[in-house]
């Protein structure tokens, strides 16, 4: 059933994080109405709706949100609801008739969520932007990758889902709680920059600390040491080190035979290029297949690097269940509940496939829903 049963929440169709945070709500038992448009696009790819995980778990309502009945509709339905998401450029929804005071003078005690890229406020709120924009300017992006390389996008996991739909979900939780005690709804501004941001403080505090340098690929973490790396293996497949810890390293220095007179030394910055290359030159000595067997039992915490397919196929995933694979591959709910676990409840609805029996759930009567099919307002 979900910790979020009887938690309603509207979310207006998009793209990227704020379908990613519906789908975590969806994921813990929200009843999450998605507002699709009626006549679709929007994207910048084809997309297979029935392959679009990112929609899963919630009902579709396909609507002309041009239409003062459809703005009206989903006027009325936020009345019933306790969540708002929409993931549009300030300004969007007020235009529409749906900005935050329009949808509080319905309900007072609504959370409103905002997710975009820069903030409703400052001097870009009204500039496009992706990910690699917004983790650029939040100092992110200047930090991932190897020394002497340009910076190396990190997919789009850092803004849009960790800084984007994780962040959003927090605020929104945060407002939940809050409203619960106080009656009184707020709006919930989340920025991917400002979410990319969030996520570099153990970074500041190490770079506050002197352990931190500005230039990427010369830290303890971010490939600049031996310890802390990827290699290629005789077989061309990689390996994962993240030996940082002494037990660790010493778990590591005996699964490899590393000469100790040359790796005794751990933490000398100074050696760890030379130590790299030689760490390196170890590695291409085996197959990975030969390395997991190694450290399977070791905790030297080096690891194969697997493609989606062996991940899913892992022992460990297969026992966590941690991939739901089918007719497509996608992650199961996380976080784990002991009592009130999390479900995929259903696959991503083709958009207005629920337009009947969703807004019938929420209020609306047969016959007007049939008036609102028949003027077009919905489909």
């Amino acid at each position: 059933m979900g910790p979020l049963q009887g938690v309603r929440v509207i979310e207006l169709a998009g793209l990227g994080p704020a379908p990613f945070c519906g789908m975590l709500l969806a994921d813990m038992g929200a009843d999450v109405v998605r507002i699709d448009r009626k006549s679709g696009g929007g994207a910048a790819v084809a997309i297979d709706a029935a392959k679009d995980i990112l929609n899963r778990g919630r009902r579709s309502i396909a609507m002309d949100l041009k239409s003062a009945d459809a703005v009206e509709v989903v006027l009325r339905l936020v009345e019933r609801a306790d969540i708002f998401i929409e993931g549009f450029r300030p300004g969007v929804t007020e235009r529409m008739g749906l900005g935050p005071q329009d949808c509080h003078a319905r309900n007072s005690k609504l959370i409103y969520g905002r997710m975009t890229g820069w903030g409703q406020t400052g001097p870009l709120a009204q500039r496009a932007g992706h990910d690699i924009n917004y983790i650029a300017l939040s100092g992110a992006l200047h930090l991932i990758g190897r020394k002497g390389e340009k910076p190396l996008p990190p997919l789009n996991l850092v803004g849009d889902m960790g800084g984007g739909g994780l962040f959003l979900a927090f605020g929104l939780m945060c407002a939940l709680v809050e409203a619960r005690s106080s009656g009184r709804g707020q709006v919930v501004d989340a920025a991917m920059v400002e979410g990319a941001a969030l996520q570099l403080s153990g970074i500041l505090a190490m770079r506050a600390m002197g352990h931190w340098r500005d230039e990427r690929g010369t830290n303890l973490g971010d490939t600049g040491s031996h310890f802390y790396e990827v290699y290629e293996t005789s077989d061309g497949g990689y390996m994962a080190v993240g030996a940082i810890e002494p037990q660790f390293y010493a778990a590591l220095s005996k699964g490899a035979g590393l000469d100790m007179a040359i790796f005794g030394k751990q933490m000398d910055a100074r050696r760890w290029p030379e130590m790299k290359e030689k760490l390196a030159e170890i590695f291409r000595t085996k197959s990975r297949a030969e390395w997991t067997a190694i450290f399977e039992d070791v905790d030297a915490c080096v690891t194969p690097v697997l493609s989606l397919e062996e991940a899913a196929d892992h022992p460990h995933n297969r026992a966590r269940n941690t991939y739901a694979v089918g007719d497509v591959m996608q992650p199961a709910p996380a976080p784990r509940f002991s009592r009130t676990p999390g479900s995929i409840r259903n696959a991503p609805p083709v958009p207005g496939q629920d337009t009947r029996d969703a807004l019938q759930d929420w209020g609306f009567e047969e016959s007007e829903t049939a008036r609102l099919q028949e003027i077009g307002a919905v489909a």
